[in-house]
């Protein structure tokens, strides 16, 4: 059974009282909340999929960032898997929920944690760096 790879990113944006906002997405096939991520197509470079992943799932156009770090788990089908993140700060405000993606929302890290599904997710966010 081969290693699943995948990359995605961690989207924010100064909010109205200039405190940073995440965006997460709500996937209806599995009726959870987690960042913009997918898995890489062929030979795909990680951050052309986390980019392109985003994009696809949001329809935002972002500038990178960091690197975060990467966050590894058995998926639903028993693979290894291994997500690739990075900060990306959002080019505009206006998201849109697309694919296999039927919600977005912009929170605070602290709303975010707390509506993440995935530990995994929870935590990267708590370990942020400032987000400015």
């Amino acid at each position: 059974m081969s290693a699943v790879r995948a990359a995605g990113g961690v989207v924010w944006r100064p909010g109205p009282g200039l405190e940073p906002e995440i965006l997460l997405v709500h996937r209806p096939k599995y009726d959870d909340w987690s960042l913009p991520k997918g898995k890489a197509e062929g030979d795909e470079d990680d951050l052309a999929c986390a980019l392109r992943e985003v994009n696809e799932e949001t329809s935002l156009d972002c500038e990178v960032g960091a690197e975060l770090p990467s966050v590894s788990y058995i998926d639903g089908e028993g693979r290894p898997k291994t997500v690739r993140y990075w900060l990306m700060r959002a080019k505009v405000d206006a998201a849109a929920a697309r694919n296999e993606v039927d919600d977005v929302r912009w929170l605070t890290p602290d709303e975010a944690i707390h509506m993440l599904t995935y530990e995994h997710d929870r935590a990267l966010i708590e370990r942020l760096p400032p987000l400015h």
